[in-house]
């Protein structure tokens, strides 16, 4: 009977168990089936979908996971009751899919990716076509109706010559008048596009504008993909006119090599209408995984503030850089703009504030223009760059600013950067910006003081009366009703009170250093006038020039229309193009200062992105045209009696007709280039003085003193009066006359 009992209980432990562990086991293995759908893995040696393709695959997934309700296992189907519940668990896991790719979600993050991509386009830079970064090479077209409208033509804010029909037209016009022309920019590089920025043809004899285009993008040049609106193809608005640049900025960004503009409408004048356009395209360069180290991609080794800055930011930045150097810098105001703002200087010097004998003054002016803006952040760097260098030890720049009083004027035009720069560095166009808020021009608007000394040479018959220095400024300029701007008055009052020896005026919009005169004598367009100083100006000239990384290139392309590499990267102003009442020629004719015109980059306005190449390629090119201003002889005149200063002593070389006088204190500089040269020291009541000076090739200047004797009938005058004798009534004046310039420029100095 044990033995019996025995055998029934394991029956029924059997019976009633062991199916219920097989349910178990089986379901257990249906749980482990389904929680894994196919191709959303991401177990570790497994990749995660691409953005685009997990759309894709959380969309499959949804679709196979909803489509089919799982098929119940047999054995499931023939068990009892209580078996079957536990069975029931699987339906509650199945659901685990339909929670993992919640559809309305990725609808969600699908139709806010446009904002997205439309930031990315305001912060992604131009590709360079302006800039000339984009090689000729890298562009092409569909056709072109002569070599001078060709693809390399197709630039943004590019310039054509003055000849209709030469090689340096203003824009890309296709050959034929269809919407299957079309510009193309190979980027070299896989490149996320996300905006064109277009302008219509530059010419004085015709008009050409796209009104409305299409944009291709493609990795082989062979499968073109359109720029799509949704389920559109993209069309975008183009010109209205001319000059002002249009931006279109994508819905999407796309990532590829090549893009094309496809015009579709365009300005038809009868038959004459052409298919004419210059362009900028905006992207941003994918990382290259050959470069992956920073010293690879490391444009310049100063750590400075590359961007451009708004006449706040300048403020702030000039009060930081004197805050950090308060022994060798200060910043003073020379005057107001028309719209009150002020004409802000930074002098860099070991006695700031302080004229000391012997020391030279230089000047560097940028923004004359406003809208071409170099200038204007490079002198920004330059003194943020002479600080640093300066607590570091750097003798090059320590024996600059101990030898040199330099005097730095980023912004002479505040009232025109302002509005060019709220336009911004591409959309601002070639002009917006250039004139004072008056719309003067102020390159033209110095007195012209070359007209009055030609008008002098032609009428005078005794050369002896005439003057080749410090011409006097004509009345009709210094009235009230003359239209002179406020800021070029405050520029000449400055010239006046300092004794600039050397300077440079820095532009935008070419790459080529230009020297006076830059008026033509007989108001020719373009004629080679030179100075007297002829040498010495093209000495000057290719100092700039030479040292500069993009002027010294001989494989770089023209800018716009004049090919300067033939003339080494200098030109005669004259020659050029005329501009009377420049300040080159003001500040030579009415002043001691000679000085250059520095024309920078091809691109006024560059992007922020590229201004540390353009700091590396100026940088050099800045300090060794400082240093020229120690090039040639200075001196001090005194009165051999009492070794006084003699202010307004005349300085004349012999073979050289162009004469400069000394400072207050009797210290004078006379640029020249290596050589012997015959001088000769005069000054009113003094007899002259002669003496033979060699100029070396060192960078230190000759030093040449005069030590006047004064002429026997004032040396009579002065002994009788030492005799217990009264002062005449002329030498009273004449002595008082002294006293009182002498009083006012110790003050200004």
């Amino acid at each position: 009977m044990p033995a019996l009992s025995l055998h029934l209980t394991l029956l029924l432990f059997l019976v009633c168990i062991c199916p219920v562990l097989i349910s178990c086991s089986r379901t257990a293995a249906a749980l482990t089936s389904t929680a894994r759908p196919e191709g959303n893995s991401t177990e570790s040696g497994s990749f995660p979908a691409a953005p685009a393709d997990r759309n894709r695959a959380l969309k499959s997934t949804s679709r196979k996971a909803t489509s089919k309700e799982p098929e119940t296992p047999r054995h499931l189907e023939r068990k009892p009751i209580r078996s079957g519940k536990i069975a029931k668990k699987p339906k509650i896991v199945l659901k685990k899919p339909k929670v993992a790719s919640k559809r309305p979600k990725v609808v969600q993050k699908s139709k806010a990716s446009p904002p997205v991509a439309k930031d990315t386009a305001t912060q992604c830079p131009p590709l360079g076509l302006e800039s000339l970064k984009v090689k000729d090479t890298q562009l092409r077209a569909s056709s072109y109706k002569r070599r001078g409208l060709g693809p390399h033509r197709g630039r943004l804010n590019i310039q054509s010559g003055i000849e209709d029909g030469d090689i340096y037209d203003g824009a890309w016009c296709a050959h034929e008048r269809d919407t299957k022309q079309w510009l193309e920019v190979d980027a070299l590089r896989l490149t996320r596009f996300t905006g064109v920025i277009l302008q219509g043809r530059n010419s004085i004899w015709s008009w050409d504008v796209v009104y409305t285009y299409k944009v291709q993008f493609s990795n082989d040049s062979q499968l073109w993909t359109a720029c799509m609106n949704g389920t559109q193809e993209a069309v975008f608005q183009g010109n209205r006119d001319a000059e002002t640049p249009v931006l279109a900025v994508f819905n999407t960004s796309t990532v590829a090599r090549y893009i094309r503009i496809n015009p579709q409408t365009w300005y038809q004048n009868g038959t004459q209408g052409n298919i004419c356009l210059r362009a900028e395209v905006l992207g941003c360069t994918l990382p290259d995984p050959n470069m992956a180290y920073p010293w690879q991609t490391q444009v310049t080794r100063d750590t400075l503030d590359f961007r451009h800055h708004n006449y706040n930011e300048m403020r702030k930045l000039m009060k930081a850089v004197n805050e950090a150097c308060p022994n060798i810098t200060r910043v003073y105001s020379i005057g107001k703009s028309y719209n009150g703002l002020q004409l802000l200087v930074m002098e860099i010097s070991d006695n700031p504030g302080t004229h000391e004998l012997g020391e030279p003054e230089f000047r560097y002016v940028a923004g004359m223009h406003g809208n071409e803006v170099l200038g204007r952040e490079l002198l920004l760097n330059l003194m943020q760059f002479m600080c640093r260098e300066y607590k570091l030890g750097n003798q090059r720049v320590v024996r600059l600013v101990e030898d040199t009083r330099i005097h730095l004027l980023p912004s002479m035009n505040p009232d025109g950067y302002e509005m060019a720069f709220k336009k911004g560095s591409e959309l601002s166009g070639w002009t917006l910006g250039r004139y004072s808020y008056e719309g003067i021009d102020m390159n033209h608007n110095f007195a012209d003081l070359n007209s009055v000394m030609w008008n002098a040479f032609e009428l005078e018959t005794n050369r002896s009366k005439l003057i080749n220095h410090y011409f006097p400024i004509p009345e009709q300029y210094n009235s009230k009703d003359a239209f002179v701007a406020s800021e070029t008055r405050a520029v000449i009052s400055w010239m006046q009170k300092i004794p600039f020896v050397l300077g440079a005026n820095l532009h935008g919009g070419e790459l080529v250093v230009t020297y006076p005169f830059d008026m033509t004598r007989d108001w020719a367009p373009q004629e080679h006038t030179p100075t007297p100083d002829e040498s010495f100006f093209r000495w000057l000239a290719v100092a700039y020039a030479s040292t500069n990384q993009v002027m010294s290139n001989p494989d770089r392309r023209p800018c716009h229309n004049k090919d300067f590499i033939r003339y080494n990267n200098i030109i005669n102003g004259a020659a050029w193009h005329n501009v009377p009442g420049s300040m080159n020629d003001f500040s030579y004719l009415h002043t001691n200062c000679f000085e250059v015109t520095v024309e920078l980059s091809c691109d006024k306005f560059p992007h922020a992105s590229e201004l540390p190449i353009e700091w590396e390629n100026n940088r050099e090119s800045l300090l060794v045209y400082v240093e020229q201003v120690h090039r040639g002889i200075k001196g001090v005149v005194r009165d051999k009696d009492t070794e006084a200063g003699i202010c307004n002593a005349i300085i004349q070389v012999e073979d050289i007709d162009h004469h400069i006088r000394s400072a207050a204190s009797g210290d004078y500089w006379r640029l020249l280039n290596p050589g012997e040269y015959r001088v000769t020291a005069s000054a009113a009541g003094y007899l002259p003085s002669s003496r033979t000076c060699q100029v070396m090739y060192d960078y230190f200047p000759t030093v040449c003193d005069f030590h006047l004797v004064k002429e026997p009938r004032l040396r009579l005058k002065e002994t009788k009066l030492e005799k217990g004798g009264q002062l005449t009534r002329e030498l009273r004046l004449r002595r008082l006359r002294k006293l009182k310039v002498a009083g006012r420029r110790a003050k200004t100095m």
